[in-house]
């Protein structure tokens, strides 16, 4: 049997189940998009750029069942889309990168796109891979799905030259997914094993014995949120998330207080974690986003779970380190709580009513906060995000970008179900939601999916905007439109009194729609809100992407921003401290 290369690249990825490859096409890679071309089950996908081919990878594996995969060309396509691979390769998101390669077969040097791409992208991926022959291909990308949904998830790159793609080679057979993971034996770690049953046993009597217990979830934890539902309700505990975690905890629930738990989350975090004295963490790696710059304070008795054992008391001291896949070890965690409080006489129904009340009570106040504030005429995000989280069905979908507006998010916007509010996070990629909004409205045709975006980010990758209206994607792009990139230039302010390179130059953003095919919607004042976000719900529902111009008020600092500027400062030695108070002072009353 004799097949090309890019027939086997295209017939592993059918068998893996991809249904979107993103990317451009180029000299190293045709062969590959003609065979996408014959496939019935995979949809190739222009992108205008590379990186945002990446991004829209990552938030097909982030929304659903199938593995965002690109196709590109070597050197100049990996070098672009890098910015996608790593954010994807921090935040733990699995990707296939499947990249051209040049000649294997020439004799000379010298040859276009000719650079180490493995050197360049081994930092930002799980293992990088080069195929020398086409009897290799089909094992290589299996291998390369495994290694990149098992374990902590993350991309995986895989080269495979042109002239590989182009010829033919013989195979002894075509090799199938199931059989190939027949050859591999049972899979691994199905149940938990003994030691792991002791560690668990010891987290339920920590839990069980503290007098203020409370969980902390990442997204390590977003498929398991039936479970930690559960645990929190029986143990009456608070629950506060990361904010990639954002959505791995619905606030529907009365025990929800939102993102991290410190001086720089709201208060209903703050308050109802200031005396928590047991922990429960999940499928978080306590960084400096999810702590607020670890500005938290973080008990003694703290039990981590998480599948990744290079996390375990890094940042904080793990009393107890559970080792392994959420999704196996928090219902074996909640079995056995079940278990253990059915011996025990009376519950934790009146630990849990109290601290459902003080929360409920401590948005309420801060909710009022915001809709006291003036905003000089502008937005006011408060009654923005009222309006949105009514007209947005429970399943949803929010993409957030990276920027001020997306604390407001984390602060204002209730996410109701799990996978369904997803950003940038570890790498903290400016860009990233113009073609994630589109490739979640991709990969979920049947939800709603809006994008939050800043009007800085929304610059960087805006022009992806055709690729949805080219193929007829209807999704609303907010624009968070202040004419500064704000979070920066609002930390600028605080201890320069002056902004630097963070006030962005004017562009007509209803100029944008236009060339882009798509709509264009203004909303300038509180009272235009509700009117506004309708029309863009029509013209989403025909199939056209819209874009929102929202005249928002950023002059609130978010608990997040205000917070971390306070945990960096004390942290600063005091003649730096003293310093930059005495500057910022004096550049107040000079000018």
């Amino acid at each position: 049997m004799k097949k090309t290369g890019a027939w086997l690249v295209r017939y592993a990825l059918e068998q893996l189940g991809v249904r979107y490859t993103f990317g451009i096409p180029g000299v190293h890679n045709t062969e590959i998009y003609d065979e996408l071309n014959n496939s019935k089950l995979i949809e190739p996908i222009l992108v205008t750029h590379e990186s945002c081919g990446a991004f829209m990878a990552d938030a097909v594996s982030r929304t659903s069942d199938s593995i965002g995969t690109m196709v590109i060309v070597p050197a100049a396509g990996a070098t672009h889309a890098a910015s996608g691979i790593g954010e994807a390769f921090l935040d733990g998101i699995p990707m296939l990168v499947i990249s051209g390669g040049i000649r294997s077969d020439s004799e000379f040097k010298y040859q276009l796109h000719d650079m180490d791409q493995h050197a360049l992208l081994a930092p930002i991926t799980k293992k990088t891979f080069k195929v020398k022959q086409q009897n290799q291909i089909l094992a290589t990308l299996y291998d390369a799905y495994g290694i990149a949904t098992k374990g902590e998830p993350g991309p995986v790159f895989v080269e495979i030259p042109v002239d590989v793609q182009l010829y033919t080679g013989e195979l002894d057979g075509l090799l199938s997914y199931a059989d190939y993971l027949d050859a591999q034996g049972p899979e691994q770690n199905t149940e938990i094993d003994k030691l792991t049953e002791t560690q668990v046993d010891q987290a339920i009597d920590l839990l069980l014995n503290s007098s203020s217990p409370g969980l902390f979830l990442g997204w390590g934890a977003v498929d398991v949120s039936t479970c930690t539902t559960k645990i929190a309700e029986l143990l009456g505990s608070p629950v506060s998330t990361t904010l990639q975690g954002l959505s791995a905890f619905p606030a529907t629930n009365s025990l929800h207080t939102g993102m991290s738990f410190g001086p720089a989350a709201v208060p209903a975090a703050t308050n109802a974690f200031s005396s928590c004295d047991c922990m429960l963490a999940i499928g978080t790696r306590f960084g400096e986003i999810g702590t607020a710059s670890y500005g938290v304070n973080v008990p003694t008795n703290l039990i981590h779970i998480d599948i990744n054992p290079d996390v375990m008391s890094v940042n904080y001291p793990a009393k107890i380190a559970i080792v392994g896949d959420a999704k196996l070890l928090v219902p074996a965690l909640l079995s056995r709580l079940q278990q253990k409080l059915l011996k025990r006489s009376g519950d934790f129904s009146d630990r849990k009513n109290h601290v459902s009340k003080q929360i409920a009570q401590d948005k309420s106040l801060y909710k009022n906060e915001w809709y006291k504030h003036d905003t000089g005429g502008r937005v006011n995000p408060a009654y923005f995000f009222d309006e949105l989280r009514k007209k947005l069905p429970d399943d949803g979908f929010v993409v957030v970008d990276d920027g001020n507006h997306t604390f407001m998010t984390a602060e204002l916007m209730p996410i109701h179900t799990p996978r369904h509010m997803i950003s940038p996070t570890d790498f903290n990629c400016m860009g990233y939601a113009v073609p994630a909004t589109i490739a979640t409205k991709l990969a979920n045709p049947d939800k709603a999916v809006v994008g939050i975006i800043g009007d800085g980010a929304f610059l960087m990758t805006c022009m992806e905007i055709a690729t949805a209206k080219k193929n007829n994607i209807g999704v609303l792009f907010a624009i968070f439109n202040d004419g500064e990139l704000s979070q920066i230039s609002q930390a600028q302010n605080i201890p320069y009194n002056r902004k630097t390179c963070s006030v962005l130059s004017e562009t007509k953003f209803e100029g944008v729609a236009q060339a882009t095919g798509a709509e264009y919607l203004r909303i300038d004042s509180d009272s235009e809100i509700g009117a506004q976000l309708s029309a863009a719900w029509k013209f989403v529902g025909t199939g056209r992407p819209v874009v929102l111009d929202v005249n928002i008020d950023y002059s609130k600092k978010t608990r997040f921003t205000k917070g971390i500027v306070g945990t960096n400062l004390k942290r600063l030695p005091l003649n730096t401290k003293v310093r930059m108070v005495s500057r910022a002072l004096v550049r107040k009353v000079t000018g």
